[in-house]
């Protein structure tokens, strides 16, 4: 008889895999409401407490608030402080070590946003269905305000750390060009935090945002006026290739929104044409594989998770679309500048696990 006890040991370990995907999706569901309602913050703050202690304070409903707190304790997120029989008298704190990956805005660990964009994720999923069957897509505007903004809070610590002094502070040229006073162009600018940095990181800088989407400048407005660059940084819901941009930047940038366009080349044209003759062009993306191999690893797993249900939906639901999705390639971004008109792209010298910068020439 054949012998099938290997094959009987792959099916389970995929049953098992399955299983654990299930919990780890429950979790993201339960993160979700935690942010959401402000459980975690008010835990961190006026934790141990009591289900009624935290539903009075948030504002809800102590028989659904009893059963997240049980839930995130047996899951880990939280801890009983004080155990008790009665599920109304025990009392749950959040460990002071986790606030800097569920509370804490502006710390790059910060990542209850994730399980806000993934949960949102799944509240489409019918219709990303559909869109297999019936092709276009979900726009951005189907996904709502949560998708805008987690989309935002997870970018906001890289950009308001990293961005201006570590990341372009690292490529002389470039830091020289921001130290000197350049006038920057931000492309696809969502809620500002990559303009914001730049212009609190060089204090010569000014910085003109640009962005499609309304609601998103409008917050962008907000964040810049209480950053106190205001003054330096100016927001347009606008789309940087309408004739009314003129030219002359000294940098012209667009921050993780290339795949997302769904004219990628005409994006890329309008970035050159605003650009100075010696104008710094720089795009980043995810920093995905050369090319495809299904041994790329879990980073590249994460990126076709954002494509599937993010980023190629909001592609696909424009006519005409490109269709780039997340997993934008090299190969696929120098396709695309050139035939918007440039002559090379090069990968800047900027190491980071989940970007990669390029400078178009």
């Amino acid at each position: 008889m054949p012998d099938t006890s290997g094959a009987t040991r792959r099916a389970q370990d995929l049953a098992n895999r399955v299983f654990d995907a299930a919990l780890g999706t429950f979790d993201v569901f339960a993160i979700y409401v935690g942010d959401r309602l402000s459980y975690y913050q008010i835990l961190g703050e006026h934790g141990p407490m009591t289900t009624s202690e935290l539903a009075e304070m948030a504002g809800t409903e102590e028989r659904y608030t009893r059963e997240w707190l049980e839930q995130q304790a047996v899951s880990g997120f939280v801890y009983v402080a004080e155990m008790s029989d009665d599920g109304r008298s025990r009392r749950f704190a959040l460990p002071p070590e986790y606030a800097s990956v569920l509370t804490d805005e502006l710390s790059l660990s910060y990542l209850a946003p994730l399980a806000r964009m993934i949960a949102t994720a799944g509240m489409k999923l019918s219709a990303v269905v559909e869109a297999h069957r019936n092709g276009g897509g979900v726009s951005w505007d189907e996904f709502g305000a949560d998708m805008r903004e987690s989309q935002a809070d997870m970018n906001r610590p890289s950009f308001m750390k990293l961005l201006a002094q570590e990341w372009f502070g690292s490529v002389p040229d470039l830091a020289d060009r921001l130290t000197s006073g350049a006038r920057v162009a931000d492309i696809g600018c969502g809620f500002g935090w990559s303009s914001i940095s730049l212009a609190v990181g060089y204090d010569r800088v000014t910085v003109d945002g640009y962005d499609l989407d309304e609601p998103s400048i409008d917050y962008a407005r907000i964040h810049a006026v209480e950053a106190g660059v205001d003054d330096r940084v100016t927001f347009h819901a606008l789309d940087a290739g309408d004739p009314s941009v003129q030219g002359d930047y000294d940098v012209v940038a667009a921050f993780e929104c290339i795949h997302d366009m769904p004219d990628p080349v005409a994006t890329l044209t309008s970035m050159r044409r605003i650009a100075a003759d010696d104008g710094y062009v720089v795009v980043m993306d995810e920093k995905v594989s050369e090319a495809f191999h299904p041994d790329a690893g879990e980073i590249e797993q994460l990126m076709y998770g954002f494509s599937n249900f993010i980023c190629l939906p909001d592609g696909m639901a424009h006519l005409h679309s490109a269709g780039t999705g997340t997993v934008m390639r090299p190969d696929t971004l120098r396709r695309y500048a050139s035939e918007a008109g440039f002559s090379d792209v090069e990968v800047m010298p900027i190491e980071t696990e989940m970007w990669r910068f390029y400078r178009l020439v």
